[in-house]
């Protein structure tokens, strides 16, 4: 079995896509460090992780689940040094679930770390990822509902809450591995060297940075005007298309690729809510509670302002522009008869 397994756990919107393309991209350099990221590719983690959670998709379970996690610790038990698994949906896992990942990987050390990002930049970025998940959530009825205490939250914005209370996460997770066993890694502000968040991850697994091209493709957000036209294709769409069919056509083909690219062409949100900077402060007050080993700086949790645009005041104009170029995209990557 590998002497330690670092579970990278999230959280969303965090360079965790970032991350795991480096990982993905650099396997050679990783093996001549003694450093082994399982699995052909990268959605074999996801897969790995959907099953030891018993996650589903709507009740039904996700193909090539079944049995990944077994497949990947086997992979890893014939690895000698550390391996490296990194998927967000570990991060808001119940206390038992968290027991019990752990305990399978027996009896190698498990090493946890969590990065985080600032809830200024992260909740535009989480209202669009829902959109690219089939949600037609309003952009001003989301972030009045994610205000809410949690008493007054919809089920949509506890789920959010679940992704976003870094605190919470911590917490359970530290008492399970331990918090010696446990680091939170900041992300930088804008404008720090795009190599930084790579570098403090690598300080925290012991990984030598240099020579990791890091070049990879990132998560891109999508501009106001495309992100509205998404939340109307979502809301038009029957409730009874196949998830399969919805992520293939709209999400990874779409979204990810034709409208993310109007992103340079198109204004961003705009978003600088006062309520987003008190809750930073109570989650930065209670990291420095739990007492956990951080990396980076807990201020770089303190919200930044997102320069741009309301979504509710993009002009039609706009948005029948992203329409259009959306549909051209479709055409374009239609395959021909």
């Amino acid at each position: 079995m590998a002497q330690t397994v670092v579970l990278h756990i999230g959280a969303m919107k965090s360079g965790t896509s970032f991350i795991q393309q480096t990982l993905g991209e650099n396997r050679g350099l990783l093996a001549e460090q003694g450093f082994l990221f399982p699995g052909r590719k990268w959605r074999h983690q996801v897969l790995a992780v959907l099953d030891v959670l018993g996650q589903t998709r709507d009740g039904d379970t996700v193909a090539g689940s079944e049995d990944a996690w077994q497949r990947l610790v086997e992979e890893m038990r014939a690895w000698d040094g550390t391996a490296v698994v990194s998927m967000e949906f570990l991060g808001p896992t119940p206390t038992e679930d968290i027991e019990r990942v752990v305990a399978s990987l027996a009896p190698a050390e498990v090493q946890v770390v969590m990065t985080a990002r600032d809830l200024g930049r992260n909740i535009p970025a989480m209202w669009q990822e829902g959109l690219k998940n089939g949600n037609s959530w309003h952009w001003r009825d989301f972030l009045d509902d994610i205000a809410q205490e949690r008493k007054s939250r919809s089920d949509r914005a506890n789920k959010f809450w679940r992704h976003m209370n870094y605190p919470f996460i911590a917490r359970r997770w530290s008492r399970v591995v331990g918090a010696d066993r446990f680091t939170l890694v900041t992300v930088p502000h804008p404008g720090a060297d795009p190599r930084l968040l790579w570098d403090r991850f690598c300080s925290v697994v012991g990984l030598d940075p240099a020579g990791f091209d890091i070049s990879g493709r990132s998560n891109t957000s999508l501009g106001a005007a495309s992100a509205l036209v998404l939340r109307a294709l979502n809301e038009t769409l029957p409730e009874a298309l196949p998830l399969a069919h919805y992520q293939k056509v709209v999400k990874h083909s779409l979204a990810k690729q034709g409208l993310s690219g109007r992103a340079r062409v198109e204004q961003p949100i705009g978003f600088d809510d006062e309520w987003v900077a008190t809750r930073a402060a109570t989650h930065i007050r209670r990291l420095e509670e739990l007492g956990v080993a951080v990396v980076g700086d807990l201020q770089e949790l303190r919200p930044v302002a997102q320069k741009g645009i309301d979504p509710s005041d993009v002009p039609p104009e706009a948005q029948l522009e992203a329409a259009t170029a959306a549909l051209a995209y479709l055409v374009e990557v239609w395959p021909s008869p």
